[in-house]
């Protein structure tokens, strides 16, 4: 298996537990510690969290059919463009939210970026 598709993986894979924080797991202590959220702020952005972990939910899904379609050329286009996306969202979200989000998103997306356009 290729670096590529482990880095891939691993990126899609922290999306689905974005997703479940975002979406299931917004009100409880494990998420309200992730995000630092007081119990009262969590409550009053439940459906905004939501909804981005759903956006979080189609990176995922979007890496995942790239792992999995058999024309390799198409993957490797799906793969460049969500990994793109991911890396971009990772940008803004540093930017305009929390600086931690350029390690938790931004590097690791960069990485697998990198390692599939270099054909690693």
């Amino acid at each position: 298996m290729s670096a590529s598709a482990i880095l891939t993986g691993l990126v899609g894979l922290e999306h689905v537990y974005i997703l479940a924080l975002e979406m299931f797991l917004w009100e409880t202590p494990r998420g309200q510690r992730s995000f630092r959220l007081t119990p009262e702020f969590a409550k009053q952005t439940r459906s905004l969290a939501a909804n981005m972990g759903l956006y979080n939910g189609f990176l995922a899904a979007g890496l995942f059919w790239g792992l999995l379609h058999p024309s390799p050329m198409f993957a490797f286009e799906l793969k460049k463009f969500f990994l793109g996306c991911v890396s971009v969202a990772g940008l803004v979200g540093a930017v305009t939210s929390n600086k931690r989000i350029l390690f938790i998103q931004f590097v690791p997306g960069s990485l697998a970026l990198a390692a599939t356009v270099l054909g690693f």
